[in-house]
């Protein structure tokens, strides 16, 4: 698949360890995907085992992610199964890369620190 490769390229140049690490451990997943798509045909079952393969520590907030994430199960189970193949590749990665940046959004969000506001 497609964005496996291009993710695998990304961790060979990728100068931060965080990032690096980050993209070795989508790496994994999407392959896990990939077994988990051979293993279940039926989609809704194939989504449900795809949506708690740690997309967040513990799956604790796979939750919030679940809208685009679904989009992206919804590509790459037909991807892997259905008749269309290689041809999803485009609509995949532009899938992906909104989930990432939802994930991030999230990940982000949860180290930050409040900013106390100032008293009137």
């Amino acid at each position: 698949m497609k964005l496996i490769e291009t993710l695998r390229r990304r961790v060979a140049e990728e100068q931060s360890l965080f990032r690096a690490q980050l993209l070795r451990e989508d790496v994994a997943r999407l392959e896990k995907l990939e077994v988990l798509a051979r293993d279940k045909p039926d989609r809704a079952a194939f989504t449900s085992a795809a949506l708690r393969i740690g997309w967040t520590q513990g799956d604790a907030r796979t939750h919030e992610l679940r809208e685009p994430l679904e989009r992206l199960l919804a590509l790459f189970h037909e991807r892997e199964i259905g008749t269309r193949g290689e041809d999803l590749d485009p609509e995949i990665e532009e899938s992906w890369l909104e989930f990432h940046r939802c994930r991030m959004e999230r990940l982000v969000g949860c180290l930050s620190t409040p900013v106390p506001k100032p008293v009137d």
